[in-house]
C-alpha cells in the first residue's frame, strides 16, 4: 500500500533538526559501540541514542500519526524500547546491540510496500 503523505504535519526547520538529530543518534550508536568493546561507558553512548531517537520519534509522530500503525513506526518503538533495556540489563547489551543493529538495517531497506504496512 503506497504511502499517503496528504496528511503529514511540517514546520520550518523540520529537516534540519532532523538531520541534527540523526547526526546525534550516529554519535550516540558509535559511542555504544565502542562501549561495549570497552573504551567508553555504554551507558553514555545508550543514553545520547535513546534521547536522539526518542526525539525523532516524537517529530515524525507529531508530522503523521498514522506511523504508529506501520511496520516501520512500531519498529522504532522496539528498537527504543531494547536500548532501554541496555541500560537496565548491561549484560544483555552487546546481544541486543547486534540485534538492533540487524532489526535497524531491515527496517531501511526494506521495500515501502513492507515498511509501511498498516499493522493495525
Amino acid at each position: 500500500m503506497p504511502r499517503r503523505r496528504e496528511n503529514v504535519r511540517d514546520f520550518p526547520g523540520k529537516r534540519w533538526l532532523n538531520l541534527a538529530l540523526r547526526s546525534l543518534h550516529l554519535i550516540g550508536i558509535v559511542l555504544l559501540g565502542a562501549g561495549l568493546f570497552g573504551a567508553t561507558e555504554v551507558s553514555i553512548g545508550a543514553k545520547i541514542t535513546l534521547f536522539s531517537g526518542l526525539t525523532m520519534f516524537a517529530i515524525d509522530t507529531w508530522a503523521n500519526p498514522a506511523q504508529l500503525r506501520e511496520v516501520a513506526g512500531f519498529g522504532v518503538l522496539v528498537k527504543l524500547g531494547l536500548v532501554g533495556l541496555m541500560l537496565l540489563q548491561p549484560a544483555w547489551a552487546p546481544v541486543i546491540f547486534w540485534f538492533i543493529l540487524i532489526l535497524s538495517t531491515l527496517l531501511s531497506h526494506a521495500p515501502g510496500t513492507f515498511r509501511h504496512r498498516r499493522l493495525f
